[in-house]
């Protein structure tokens, strides 16, 4: 983590609202909470963050990375590491969708002060709402399926969906978006960390993907 990414951190966790808070006309007023070390080339790039989320992630993915529509991912709470790689594959190419074009002129002090903007969000989570498909999802998300193969999705994300730097938190991610993308690792259409995911999402059936779906966006 470089100076410039510790600073962003070090604001959003003293005063996350008030360091990214609106003002009228379009001027962002440092906090005075915030540190020292945000010079003002720092606050500079807080201020370029606020107007990428502003202009470009919100309209999918909400100001808070909670995303209307359960197509987008919700990005509250993700770990900055990984939506920095996420951004750096669709700027590459590596990964395929609409992202592509709007990584595309992003900096690499960008996608790190995004990853920490959209971290620093508190998650939220779905009540169940259908708790014998939410039991077959917690069977499998937490046990697997023997008899077919399927490894635990627990044993790589965690038994509450915390993921790790290198892989995603699932907790609370929209059912739809979560069994949109294990078809698409089933179909190799996920053009990125598709190696061990296809493994597992091709194994899976119509009936465990959805299950396991809606059982993670319940989880916290």
């Amino acid at each position: 983590m470089n100076a410039l990414t510790a600073a962003i951190a070090a604001a959003l966790m003293l005063a996350p609202s008030a360091a990214f808070g609106a003002e009228p006309k379009g001027k962002v007023a440092a906090p005075a909470s915030m540190p020292a070390a945000v010079d003002s080339k720092t606050a500079a790039d807080l201020k370029r963050v606020q107007q990428i989320v502003a202009t470009r992630c919100s309209l999918c993915h909400g100001v808070d990375g909670e995303s209307a529509s359960p197509v987008y991912p919700r990005l509250a709470g993700q770990h900055p590491e990984y939506i920095a790689k996420q951004l750096a594959d669709f700027q590459s190419g590596r990964r395929k969708g609409t992202m592509n074009d709007q990584a595309r002129d992003l900096g690499e002090d960008d996608m790190r002060a995004l990853g920490i903007y959209f971290g620093s969000k508190p998650p939220l989570a779905y009540p169940v709402r259908d708790e014998d498909l939410a039991g077959v999802g917690r069977y499998v998300y937490q046990k697997g399926n023997a008899f077919s193969g399927v490894a635990a999705c627990a044993s790589c994300h965690g038994p509450k969906g915390e993921g790790t730097v290198q892989l995603p938190r699932l907790a609370g991610q929209h059912a739809v978006y979560v069994e949109g993308q294990l078809k698409e690792f089933n179909k190799r259409e996920r053009t990125n960390d598709n190696a061990v995911m296809h493994a597992i999402a091709s194994k899976l059936t119509e009936l465990e993907s959805r299950a396991v779906s809606v059982y993670i966006s319940t989880l916290k």
